[in-house]
């Protein structure tokens, strides 16, 4: 299971949690098990003489039903929160079903030859057990009819938190969705206005202009890079997730036309293990929090802005530039770091880490683990 699906089992808060309808569960259990026995043989002598019994002897055998029933309920619900730890519904339905199918009827079992030891050791009539009874054929079709209704009625029940999980799953599903498609949007625009900010594309045709009349080759690189940098934006802005080396590659585009612009006002260092390239992150990660970095820190030729960008040993990436606070930052676009942050809670166990130093400001980034189904399926 990968770190995002079990951090979305967590956050999943079951309905049977409430203890009002847990109890409500349990006495439709009850209610189910007198009905079930009563249709499985209505003309059994037992139903016959059933109100002509002594009223402690009913009482008795209510609270032992009682007792059985929440048993069976809690059981479902423990071996329905263990199992959705282990065998999720999405990967394995069939599986998952016919396991936990038959580890509630092995409850079931237990709890019947339990509850049959338990009276045959402690009662003063044995023979109203079925282990200190003779086996006789009215003994053994109420044995079958019995653990036949209780079987049914663990399943019933299993079916009832089944299908409460499925349900309030495909809620919170639904909701990540939806919020997973606000961030995305809001991811796009962000895309949009810097293809149509026209300070971007102004300063960098200035920059184009005077690279041509003075350095042709050089200027066609720019114009390459500044295409690069269009064409990411248009293929990649709607994604969830890419690969870290395809935005490494949007991100050389980028050093390049920022490199030419500012000139040695800044300096870039990266350093990422080939490992590293081939996880994943949210696209356009790497150009905001640069373009983060750009809009709240001075860049002079003479004390350079330095940003460095390296992986480390627990398979993050980390963004780290040097403090220098210009006196008046420039307003930021509101999607930055709070995006990335936002993007990462829907697609990850793991969230960003910001960590503001004396000299220096990071932002650590878990590259996500996906196979290329689950990428596809995502995108």
């Amino acid at each position: 299971m990968t770190e995002d699906n079990y951090s979305s089992e967590q956050r999943i808060e079951t309905f049977l949690n409430n203890r009002k309808k847990r109890i409500l569960l349990i006495v439709f259990a009850l209610i189910l098990l007198y009905l079930g026995s009563y249709i499985m043989d209505p003309y059994a002598s037992y139903w016959g003489t059933y109100f002509t019994r002594p009223w402690p002897d009913m009482l008795e055998e209510w609270a032992i039903s009682l007792i059985f029933c929440f048993l069976i309920s809690e059981a479902s619900i423990v071996i329905g929160k263990k199992l959705n730890r282990y065998i999720r519904w999405t990967d394995h339905p069939s599986r998952r079903l016919a396991i936990e199918a038959v580890l509630n009827l092995l409850v079931v079992m237990i709890l019947n030859l339990s509850i049959d030891l338990s009276y045959y050791l402690l009662s003063n009539n044995p023979d109203m057990t079925i282990i200190g009874s003779k086996w006789s054929e009215e003994k053994a079709k109420g044995a079958i009819q019995w653990v036949t209704v209780s079987a049914i009625l663990s399943l019933m029940i299993m079916a009832i938190n089944i299908g409460n999980y499925l349900i309030v799953n495909w809620k919170d599903q639904a909701l990540k969705a939806a919020t997973m498609a606000q961030v995305a949007m809001e991811a796009e625009l962000q895309a949009l206005k810097l293809q149509i900010d026209p300070h971007f594309v102004f300063n960098n045709l200035s920059v184009l202009s005077e690279l041509i009349l003075e350095d042709q080759q050089l200027g066609f690189e720019y114009a390459e890079n500044f295409s690069r940098i269009y064409r990411y934006l248009l293929v990649n802005s709607k994604k969830n997730v890419i690969p870290l080396e395809e935005e490494l590659k949007f991100l050389h585009a980028y050093m390049f036309l920022i490199k030419h612009r500012i000139g040695k006002g800044v300096h870039f260092a990266i350093h990422v293990a080939e490992d590293s390239k081939q996880l994943y992150m949210p696209p356009l990660t790497l150009q905001l929090l640069v373009e983060n970095a750009l809009k709240h820190n001075k860049v002079v030729k003479s004390n350079p802005l330095h940003i460095r960008i390296y992986s480390n040993a627990g398979n993050e990436l980390v963004v780290e530039n040097s403090l220098l606070p210009i006196e008046t930052s420039l307003e930021s676009s509101g999607i930055g770091i709070r995006n990335i942050i936002r993007r990462y809670h829907l697609l990850s166990a793991k969230e960003p880490q910001i960590v503001k130093g004396p000299a220096t400001f990071s932002v650590i980034i878990p590259l996500i683990h996906y196979d290329q189904q689950d990428t596809d399926n995502r995108r």
